[in-house]
């Protein structure tokens, strides 16, 4: 295991929690907080009592016998994990700070990486002109800044737009960020590659553009776990709020939430899959599965 347990989440919170003790300003209302922000739900439940009763580490009163701050600092092959990562083109756009990976070497080259299960055509991410484009609206969404951006459309066509950027968005599939913008009155979807030329303007209060609430919907299936298929879900599905239950000893049902705009990228998905899901729920989400199907089927003949 590359990152040992005591680096993370768990113990990142619990130093948290430690650190007020320490400085005289936990009380039962800072520390539900930190739990609540930084941990899982059911943490509530087990850590301020493992700090009071088991490990001795918080006195009721929330003093602690601690008298320094607690610190975690890397490991050397930590440091050549995350200088192997930072090699990374994509992590490049978002210009993060190297201080103290100078001198260290990285764990793997970049050629050693292999991507699967992905398209190859992907955002041009050594091109100059995308990373400026990146870097404008990584800074309008920061700062809420309105943009203009001239960008092609699916057919070609030339378009240009006014809004207020929210987020970014990467597809794995494709390999490929998109932007989603809020304008006065419509949502904007836009491929970050497509975009053409990007201008900030002035700061604007988010009130004054509509940020349309989530289209949610659901999906539900079922997961046989069949060669270390419950974790390979799990891990490819990570970014969607889910819920999941044991059924059996090999069967899992799986229940996740997901934008409408997200719905052919998340079909694709589920179906590199194969017989180890079973959509069961909705209607209109098998259909689509089965419409995939038949044209794969046709293509095949």
């Amino acid at each position: 295991m590359l990152f040992h347990e005591i680096y993370g989440s768990y113990f990142n919170v619990v130093a948290d929690i430690l650190a007020e003790a320490v400085q005289g300003t936990l009380n039962q209302a800072t520390l539900n907080q930190i739990v609540q922000k930084k941990a899982f739900a059911e943490s509530l439940l087990t850590i301020p009592t493992a700090l009071k009763e088991d490990w001795l580490l918080l006195k009721e009163d929330f003093t602690t016998p601690i008298q320094h701050t607690p610190t975690m600092p890397l490991t050397q092959l930590q440091k050549r994990w995350l200088k192997t990562l930072l090699q990374d083109e994509r992590i490049a756009l978002f210009s993060p700070n190297t201080t103290g990976l100078e001198d260290v070497e990285p764990l793997f080259d970049v050629e050693d990486i292999v991507y699967f299960d992905q398209y190859l055509d992907g955002d041009p991410y050594q091109d100059e002109t995308y990373r400026m484009i990146f870097r404008q609206i990584l800074q309008a969404i920061k700062t809420h800044c309105k943009i203009h951006v001239k960008f092609k459309g699916h057919r070609q066509t030339n378009h240009q737009v006014f809004c207020v950027p929210y987020h970014l968005e990467y597809s794995p599939k494709d390999d490929k960020f998109r932007v989603i913008a809020f304008g006065t009155k419509n949502k904007h979807i836009i491929n970050l590659a497509r975009i053409e030329s990007c201008e900030l303007l002035h700061q604007v209060e988010l009130s004054e553009f509509a940020e349309h609430p989530k289209q949610l919907k659901s999906l539900t299936f079922r997961l046989n776990n069949q060669r270390n298929a419950l974790e390979r879900v799990l891990l490819h599905f990570s970014h969607f709020e889910k819920e999941t239950i044991r059924l059996s000893k090999y069967e899992y049902q799986v229940t996740l939430w997901y934008e409408k705009d997200d719905e052919t990228e998340l079909l694709i998905r589920v179906l590199s899959f194969g017989p180890m899901i079973q959509v069961t729920a909705p209607n209109d989400f098998i259909e689509l599965v089965k419409e995939r199907l038949k044209k794969q089927k046709s293509c095949e003949l």
